[in-house]
């Protein structure tokens, strides 16, 4: 099915989105037909290698104990308070901007499962009959409404935050108020692990870039399952220090050559470096 996904064309992605989006049925019904689906995250491995490839370079928190964790876009499960808690985690706060987790507990049972294989320690989810049974058992807390749930986190409280190809997806005239919420939470000597995509969800390249702003950030299209803010990597650096962090970059991909012609890309992206556009992703550190 994902690769008979990929080989669509954009233009039939966009408007197929376009047409769906606008049916009103709940997150559930679509992710069950495999449309508009946040990721891997109710697959134990996966959810597991993401949380490490964060957490292994914040190695502040296997020096100090206990630490305070926070996901950013934690997607389709709360894997991530039962992997943090096995890690050390005291509290772990899953911010996302909807009510999108998977509440069958048998996914929580086998990610269990999965961490005492590994040696590692999770709590016991026996006794636990709901999702939020599951939360409290991992000390977790999740919440539903995007900034404004950032905003009632409380100051300097988080040492860990993280993020996996999530940023890009937040809407353009929240982003910097966002990061400024993210400084705000995190504690002067705590670390946060972000791993950033630059391309569109259309096909992997730079189809977005093809949208006048006055278009592209309309509520038709950011509402659509398709919308990344289109922020480029030099802006995002600048953006991260304005927040008031220190940014530390990991790796920086780029294509070989540019996947969308800059011939069919709207003027304000057109005009932009060839190195600037041939960036494709990120992983950075924010201290």
């Amino acid at each position: 099915m994902m690769h008979a996904y990929q080989s669509i064309p954009w233009q039939l992605k966009v408007a197929a989105k376009l047409l769906l989006s606008r049916i009103p049925l709940g997150y559930d019904a679509w992710k069950r037909v495999g449309l508009f689906k946040l990721g891997g995250m109710e697959r134990p491995e996966y959810a597991l290698k993401v949380f490490r490839r964060h957490f292994d370079p914040a190695n502040f928190a296997r020096k100090r104990g206990d630490f305070v964790g926070l996901e950013l876009g934690p997607g389709d499960s709360l894997f991530s308070a039962l992997i943090a808690h096995s890690y050390g985690a005291s509290r772990t706060y899953l911010v996302d901007v909807g009510p999108y987790t998977c509440c069958d507990l048998a996914i929580y049972r086998q990610m269990e499962c999965h961490l005492r294989e590994l040696g590692l320690h999770p709590p016991s989810l026996a006794n636990c009959a709901t999702v939020n049974d599951v939360l409290a058992a991992c000390s977790g807390e999740y919440l539903t409404e995007g900034l404004a749930s950032l905003r009632r986190v409380p100051s300097g409280s988080v040492d860990f935050v993280w993020s996996h190809v999530v940023l890009q997806h937040i809407r353009r005239d929240e982003f910097l108020p966002t990061l400024l919420e993210l400084r705000r939470i995190q504690v002067s000597e705590g670390i946060g692990s972000h791993r950033v995509s630059i391309s569109d969800i259309l096909g992997g390249g730079l189809n977005d870039l093809r949208f006048s702003q006055r278009i592209w950030e309309s509520s038709l299209m950011a509402n659509s399952g398709f919308y990344t803010n289109r922020i480029r990597y030099s802006e995002l650096l600048r953006l991260f220090r304005v927040a008031g962090f220190d940014v530390q970059l990991r790796s920086v991909e780029r294509w070989d050559k540019l996947p969308t012609p800059r011939r069919k890309m709207a003027e304000e992206f057109a005009v932009l470096p060839e190195d600037e556009l041939r960036v494709s992703g990120f992983d950075v550190l924010l201290h």
